[in-house]
């Protein structure tokens, strides 16, 4: 063990065998280090937080602060951290909250690059790379071997699927599917770019599994039937449907489906949230009956009716395409190409608007 004569460890602090703890380094009295742990001069490491063996905190990262969250009221938390982890200078990491399960995980060989932030109740899988300042708010779910460019910036309760590549500057609110390249796109959007090869086949894929990806690829996300007028959903069905589907699609296929299905805004794990605070917020009747759905680029506006007394409810929407795309129609509970059009709410109604690439053709 070595240990400069300047670190301040914590009486109760648990160091493991070949620890290494450089100059003006903090380690609180509940911290424990697993074996071959190295924490750089004046890198922090404190609160209910737990390192496997072998990781390595750089200069300045700080792990096991108390997480940023104003609902966190000082309780108990942990921040549990796998082995031969990297977190490279700046790096900060919280510790769960109450609220939220009352723990933020990582997994095992993974590489935090500069500045990168992983807020409360995050769970972080193993074997993932995450550039300089890439930001996660809370309750983050990361699977396992995911890549992503400097700077992006992902939203609380979405889920990043497994072997995902994540282009820099890109603003994440939404489910990312597994296996696909996401890049930013134009504005604050961020769009599906294509499957993830030269990833998957470092990660010892199958030309076969791969080939079957990019053909379910085209038939979910490509040009063609993006402006079919076949809503997503319907399209993930459709491959579901078939027989003998590779394991590799199916899982795609079903956590699409998990975030079209289930989700709110596009991120499954919103719909699981506890939070006492955000629920008092929503307009509980309201949202559960009336759900809506864009594909393509644009967005869609609701006013309700101010009448209280009314009953059903009427909801006017309004579809507002982006620059280069037109709207084509709604689907669902309402089959029309109206716009604006009244919707009215006599039980549970699911809408989407799809948006069409305009031609560039004159």
């Amino acid at each position: 063990m070595s240990v400069h004569s300047t670190a301040i460890i914590e009486e109760g602090a648990k160091l493991g065998s070949n620890v290494s703890i450089g100059a003006f380094a903090y380690i609180g009295p509940h911290v424990v280090l697993g074996d071959g742990c190295r924490v750089h001069h004046h890198a922090t490491v404190d609160g209910f937080t737990t390192l496997g063996e072998n990781c390595e905190v750089f200069s300045q990262a700080v792990l096991g602060a108390p997480p940023q969250d104003v609902k966190y009221r000082g309780e108990r938390t942990t921040l549990e951290i796998g082995h031969s982890n990297v977190f490279r200078e700046m790096v900060t990491a919280h510790p769960g909250t109450g609220n939220g399960g009352g723990v933020t995980r990582i997994g095992d060989n993974n590489l935090f690059l500069i500045g990168v932030h992983v807020a409360h109740d995050c769970q972080i899988g193993s074997q993932c790379i995450f550039a300089n300042y890439v930001q996660f708010a809370g309750h983050v779910k990361v699977e396992d071997h995911v890549n992503m460019g400097g700077h992006s910036a992902v939203h609380h309760f979405v889920t990043i699927g497994r072997h995902a590549f994540i282009g820099g500057m890109t603003r994440i609110a939404a489910d990312v599917p597994p296996f696909l390249l996401v890049v930013a796109a134009r504005g604050t959007r961020s769009e599906v770019r294509m499957v993830n090869g030269v990833g998957l086949q470092r990660n010892g894929y199958s030309n076969e599994d791969i080939g079957a990806l990019k053909t379910a690829f085209m038939k979910l996300f490509s040009r063609k039937a993006r402006q079919s007028g076949t809503a997503i959903s319907e399209r993930v069905q459709a491959i579901m449907d078939k027989p003998a589907i590779n394991p590799h699609v199916l899982y795609l296929c079903e956590s699409l489906m998990r975030s079209f299905a289930h989700g709110r805004h596009g991120r499954y794990l919103e719909s699981l949230r506890s939070d006492p605070v955000h629920r008092n917020t929503w307009k509980p009747d309201e949202d559960q009956q009336l759900k809506i759905k864009v594909i393509g680029n644009g967005i869609v506006a609701d006013e309700w009716h101010k009448n209280n007394e009314q009953s059903p409810k009427v909801v006017k929407l309004t579809a507002k395409a982006d620059v280069g795309w037109a709207f084509a129609g709604w689907n669902g509970s309402l089959d029309s190409k109206a716009n604006p059009v009244d919707i009215v709410l006599d039980q549970a109604k699911q809408v989407t608007a799809t948006f069409t690439l305009q031609s560039t053709k004159t």
